[in-house]
């Protein structure tokens, strides 16, 4: 009898788990990889399916928006992604080209409470994080924090400067951050106040494309100073007990969006609305925001102002406004510029 009841509850207990998983789902998400991945799967993803146990989640990292948009192209057939964080000029791009799904407040409640910035005509997703250029400097190397753009500048750190290049979208970013700083006109009509201000730094440049990123070697002390994302700057300086300096200098700086983004015909696509929406949500924007100091994009989200300082959202009166759609446009004839006048200047 004994084992005949242990038979018939392992019978009963098999039944009760394939009930449990009879309906689970898996929701592939592709975004950057690194810490911005370690910081969303702890912040976002593992809550969520805390929340929802019948969806996992996975993470299929990536190192930047155009890796994702090939990816995009390349399974438009038969997509293996649901759901895609990507930069909003590529996710125009993949936009047009039909990849993707709208994400309205039919997906998600939440829509209606983003910030204007996070929705942009012509683009299917929506923000789900701000972020925002600055000034980078080893501590040791450069113990007073410069407040300008200009440091770069110095010829006493001359072959220990970085600045991605483009395509790089921090490269466009910072040409038009140098042309509003140097007066230039509307950088839709024209970058070159920029592009000579760039070709004045060029000779102090050690590298245009810093391996792994620009932030490590500031902080092992091979660079003196560089350009890039205040998010990841933050996270590294804390963990780099302080060796990374982070500075929004005081010309300003200009909005990185990044969207997140339904994909056309994606093989879960009802539970990676699911995810959306609490993507979206005032909590995991929160989360997401003390995890890593990307601005939320929910205008509902209640970030404390000892890390909403630390934001782009703390700083919104020194934002440049920088149309990113409009952008897309121009962005090939920036690059060629660069390639023409400002890489062959190098050291």
């Amino acid at each position: 009898m004994g084992l005949l009841r242990n038979m018939l509850a392992g019978v009963a207990g098999l039944a009760a788990w394939q009930a449990s998983t009879a309906g689970a789902e898996t929701v592939t998400v592709a975004a950057y990889s690194g810490i911005f991945q370690d910081h969303y799967t702890k912040a976002v993803i593992d809550p969520f399916m805390e929340a929802n146990p019948d969806i996992t989640v996975e993470f299929y990292g990536m190192a930047n928006s155009a890796q994702m948009l090939g990816t995009l192209r390349a399974q438009k057939a038969s997509p293996q992604v649901d759901v895609v964080i990507m930069d909003v000029s590529v996710a125009k791009a993949a936009s047009d080209e039909g990849l993707l799904d709208p994400v309205d407040e039919s997906v998600s409640s939440h829509v209606a409470d983003l910030y204007p910035a996070a929705r942009h005509e012509g683009v299917a997703g929506v923000g789900v994080t701000f972020d925002n250029l600055v000034l980078l400097h080893n501590t040791e190397q450069v113990p007073e924090a410069p407040d300008s753009w200009t440091a770069l500048w110095n010829e006493q750190y001359a072959g220990k400067i970085a600045i991605p290049a483009v395509p790089d979208i921090q490269g466009i970013t910072f040409t038009i951050i140098l042309n509003h700083m140097e007066g230039g006109e509307d950088y839709l009509q024209s970058v070159d106040a920029g592009i000579e201000k760039l070709a004045e730094l060029a000779p102090l440049v050690q590298t245009w494309d810093p391996h792994p990123d620009v932030y490590a070697p500031v902080v092992s002390g091979q660079l003196a100073m560089a350009i890039g994302w205040n998010a990841r700057a933050q996270v590294y300086s804390e963990e780099s007990g302080g060796r990374l300096g982070v500075v929004l200098p005081k010309e300003g700086s200009g909005f990185q969006i990044n969207t997140i983004n339904l994909v056309k015909n994606a093989p879960s696509s009802e539970a990676a609305k699911r995810f959306i929406d609490y993507a979206l949500s005032p909590e995991a924007q929160r989360a997401f925001t003390e995890a890593m100091f990307y601005a939320p994009t929910n205008s509902k989200a209640e970030v404390p102002s000892a890390v909403a300082d630390r934001t782009a959202a703390g700083s919104m009166d020194r934002m440049i406004d920088i149309d990113w759609i409009e952008v897309a446009k121009i962005r090939d004839a920036v690059t060629e510029q660069w390639r023409r006048r400002v890489i062959p200047l190098s050291r």
